[in-house]
């Protein structure tokens, strides 16, 4: 099977803050986690993919790029998008199906915002996808903690589905690049 790595925003300004905003929920972690999987998904000779929002930091400069502590594979891709979904306007599904990619591991930023979109297109996309639990994260806003979102979002996008492909949520420390998904079928 192959698979693919997809991680969205993780962009220095997004996860640092600035004087505006804050910093996303224990980004030391975040940042751990992503470094983890990507280190897996090199020894698993995975695709990876990274993601960068053009309103972070107006798209220019460092805080628009991918966060100084992640290590980027030289032979990552990386795609622009300047909207919500990391699918619209973008060569993303195009670039996954030419490589007949079928499990998608996301992580990033913003948990209730870019992550749930692209867990939920790539289900309608024909993929199937694992959430990194530890992997996501955001900020707090006006009705809820930043915890209480991604909590809320592991909880339901563990199990969502569009008939044939679906999601689940697992941590960074297993096998992410063993999908669970056949288990549930």
């Amino acid at each position: 099977m192959k698979q693919a790595l997809l991680v969205i925003d993780a962009q220095q300004e997004l996860i640092d803050g600035n004087e505006k905003e804050q910093s996303v929920l224990n980004k030391e972690n975040l940042l751990n986690s992503i470094n983890s999987v990507i280190d897996k998904a090199i020894d698993s000779n995975v695709l990876v993919v990274f993601i960068r929002d053009k309103d972070v930091a107006q798209g220019e400069g460092k805080g628009f790029q991918i966060h100084k502590e992640i290590k980027i594979p030289v032979t990552s891709k990386v795609f622009d998008k300047k909207a919500t979904n990391s699918f619209y306007g973008t060569p993303l599904l195009a670039f996954l199906k030419d490589h007949e990619i079928e499990h998608i591991v996301i992580m990033g930023c913003k948990t209730e915002h870019c992550i749930d979109t692209a867990v939920r297109t790539a289900t309608i996309n024909h993929f199937d996808v694992t959430l990194v639990e530890d992997g996501h994260s955001t900020t707090d806003s006006s009705t809820l903690t930043a915890e209480k979102i991604i909590n809320h979002h592991n909880e339901i996008l563990h199990g969502h589905y569009n008939v044939d492909n679906f999601s689940v949520v697992r941590n960074s420390n297993e096998d992410l690049f063993q999908p669970t998904h056949n288990n549930y079928r």
